[in-house]
């Protein structure tokens, strides 16, 4: 279960379903026999529909979580969004009583539910040409699944196994400074903002949409 400190939470499901759409790279997480979850990395789509939400995907047939998973019949898809470590040295706080230490600002929504695993051909084609069309949108020239010969795809699709969770809860989290002074908070996203590495940036501007009431 994802811990939510109330100045973190988030509950939104727009602001949800869009942190959901914009991750790149989700994580799959069921329990597994022996105690020890299963986790697999893997894209995830949210699709909507009149029968409700759902996250699809699918697995190398070779990947043993897939037959767990079927056995386990639930899981949570974890999807990450900015993440940003947070230096004391920001602070105009740490120059007052220099009371300040590191933290790691960071966003994630969980995605909770039963789990349908998929293997008619049909179905799989379907989920590959979803998760295609999501990820090739801001391509030049878009690549379809019928830009390959039908036999070729036939025989790809024979090498995986889709999976379909229906989402029954969704827990999200932006730990983006909240809990700190406007002061504290402005010197955090002046400093992210001027690395130079994008994912600071990126970071910086999600604490700078917060904490001007998103």
């Amino acid at each position: 279960m994802l811990y939510q400190p109330p100045a973190f939470r988030e509950e939104r499901p727009e602001v949800l379903r869009g942190l959901i759409r914009s991750a790149r790279l989700a994580m799959l997480v069921s329990n597994g026999p022996d105690g020890v979850p299963d986790v697999t990395h893997l894209p995830l789509l949210l699709v909507e529909d009149g029968a409700g939400a759902f996250i699809i995907g699918h697995f190398a047939r070779g990947n043993p979580h897939w037959r767990r998973l079927a056995e386990a019949g639930c899981a949570v898809a974890v999807f990450p969004g900015v993440e940003a470590y947070v230096s004391p040295n920001w602070y105009a706080s740490k120059a007052e009583h220099g009371k300040v230490v590191p933290t790691w600002n960071y966003e994630a929504v969980h995605a909770e539910g039963p789990v349908e695993i998929v293997e008619d051909a049909e179905r799989l084609h379907d989920f590959v040409s979803r998760l295609t069309e999501a990820h090739e949108a801001a391509q030049p020239r878009p690549w379809s699944v019928g830009d390959a010969p039908a036999p070729f795809v036939a025989g790809q699709l024979r090498g995986i196994v889709g999976v379909s969770l229906r989402v029954e809860r969704l827990a999200g989290k932006r730990k983006l400074s909240q809990n700190r002074t406007p002061a504290d908070r402005d010197g955090a996203i002046a400093g992210l903002g001027a690395s130079a590495d994008a994912r600071d940036q990126d970071a910086a501007s999600a604490m700078r949409a917060v904490a001007e009431g998103d």
